[in-house]
């Protein structure tokens, strides 16, 4: 029996149609028939797995196997979609880090190490669940919202639309362990099945044509591995050594619940990590702090290696299409999907969502027009930062336009301030965790306190420089 919990105030939401369908049960998915349960009166959530109770792994998230990032943004989304969920996720054994004690993160992006003293004063705090607990206490909130149907072992046809083909009128389905096709005729489809998803094909059936794309091929390859470290080992709760031109490769260490760390080296542009304990051990020497590559080396695997490769980062314009179906919407990685290292994808799922949930607010009418405008705000932020970040390095390729490359110089000396500088590191970290607005790094006061810290750099290294010079011998 499941109990009427359907979110704060859900009854005070006029209902703008009988039937909304989500095709894919992924975060992104799930957060989008939360938002539909408040607008319609039955939701329907379509998934080809059949979805575990507690936190497993499943098939078709193999990307859970790996280190995932909740930035700050997505875990206030999640509050607000699912309030007390912050603290379901501490009560179940997440670590949290508050900002309020810096020594408690290793950081070190494109070779600037963020400062470790102090603290920040006005940050959401980062969790670090694994993605299958995550993902557990996400389903079992949608579970229990009373109007939410999960249909599982569902495979997805086809969409269906009206004779003059303007709109979407419901999704075929056939579940995996038969043949017989069941309808499902709705007032909304919202397409989350991923990066594969099928719409594209589905608008050019229509005579639409396809959304325009825009590509950036980064060849990342990962390798994982689950492990316990024992209680005290390590003050970090995260360790992040992000990849530096001329050596393309990463790692990273986070602290999950049951003591459990997500060990996983990543390469760029084909360089790809070894599949061998040893040999990661090895690579890693050159990335990880010693302290923590001895952590690494005393604990216990818990798992066998694991691999995940991820060939290019997508950005589906539908926002710009002239034309588009009603009744159609698109979520999550079947809209954008950035390169992992970066950890944007669920909090950028879960700003769509909200995208939707403040669209729908005005009705169903220009639905899909309004919908995808307000999702590519948060999407552009999050892809020029990535792209940004993938274009840094030479084994790259991609076009560099001038706006770019001063975009990355000026990147580099707030990192570099960053290093020294408590309010240039908050403030970085809060762009950087989608809380604030990248135009706040480019305020006045912020970009004298960025000059000023790179002077005091210069200033040092031509002060050691001369030391050494007056200490050579003649």
């Amino acid at each position: 029996m499941r109990s009427a919990n359907v979110g704060v105030g859900w009854w005070l939401v006029p209902k703008i149609g009988e039937h909304g369908v989500v095709l894919g049960a992924s975060m992104g998915g799930l957060l989008a028939a939360r938002v539909l349960s408040d607008f319609y009166e039955t939701v329907t959530v379509v998934e080809r797995d059949v979805l575990p109770d507690g936190a497993v792994n499943r098939r078709g998230v193999p990307q859970g196997r790996h280190v995932h990032g909740l930035l700050g943004r997505g875990s206030q989304v999640l509050a607000e979609l699912f309030p007390g969920f912050l603290d379901e996720l501490v009560a179940a054994g997440a670590p949290v880090v508050d900002y309020t004690d810096l020594s408690k993160a290793f950081v070190s992006l494109a070779g600037h190490q963020l400062v470790r003293s102090g603290g920040f004063s006005d940050i959401p705090p980062l969790f670090f669940p694994s993605r299958p607990l995550l993902e557990s206490l996400v389903r079992r909130r949608v579970r229990e919202t009373a109007n939410i149907t999960l249909l599982e072992g569902y495979d997805f046809v086809d969409l269906t639309s009206t004779t003059s083909r303007d709109r979407v009128t419901g999704a075929r389905i056939r579940p995996r362990d038969g043949d017989s096709e069941r309808m499902l005729t709705s007032d909304l489809v919202v397409d989350a099945t991923g990066r594969g998803a099928r719409t594209p094909a589905f608008l050019d059936t229509l005579g639409y044509g396809r959304p325009s794309e825009e590509q950036v091929g980064v060849r990342v390859v990962y390798s994982s591995q689950l492990l316990r470290i024992a209680p005290g080992t390590l003050e970090e709760r995260v360790v992040i050594v992000s990849a530096v031109p001329g050596r393309p490769t990463g790692i990273a260490l986070f602290g999950h619940e049951d003591n459990t760390w997500m060990f996983t080296l990543a390469g760029i542009a084909g360089r790809e990590p070894p599949s061998e304990r040893a040999e990661m051990l090895a690579f890693a020497e050159d990335l990880a702090p010693a302290h923590v590559l001895a952590a690494i080396r005393a604990a216990e695997p818990l798992t066998e290696v694991c691999r995940f490769r991820y060939p290019e980062s997508r950005w589906r314009r539908y926002d710009k299409m002239r034309r588009f179906p009603a009744g159609l919407l698109v979520l999550g990685d079947a809209i954008c999907s950035f390169n992992p290292i970066y950890g944007q994808g669920m909090t950028v799922a879960a700003l769509q969502a909200q995208a939707l949930r403040q669209c729908l607010h005005h009705g169903a009418n220009g639905l899909a027009r309004r919908y995808f405008r307000a999702a590519a705000k948060p999407i552009g932020v999050a892809w020029r930062f990535a792209v940004g970040g993938d274009l840094n390095l030479p084994e790259v390729e991609g076009p560099r336009p001038k706006s770019l490359r001063l975009a990355n110089r000026y990147v580099d000396r707030l990192q570099t301030a960053a290093e020294s500088d408590l309010v240039v590191a908050e403030q970085f970290t809060k762009v950087v965790a989608l809380v604030d607005a990248p135009t706040r790094l480019l305020q006045p006061n912020m970009m004298i306190r960025v000059a000023a810290a790179n002077l005091r750099r210069r200033e040092r290294r031509q002060t050691t420089r001369r030391q050494e010079f007056s200490q050579s011998p003649m």
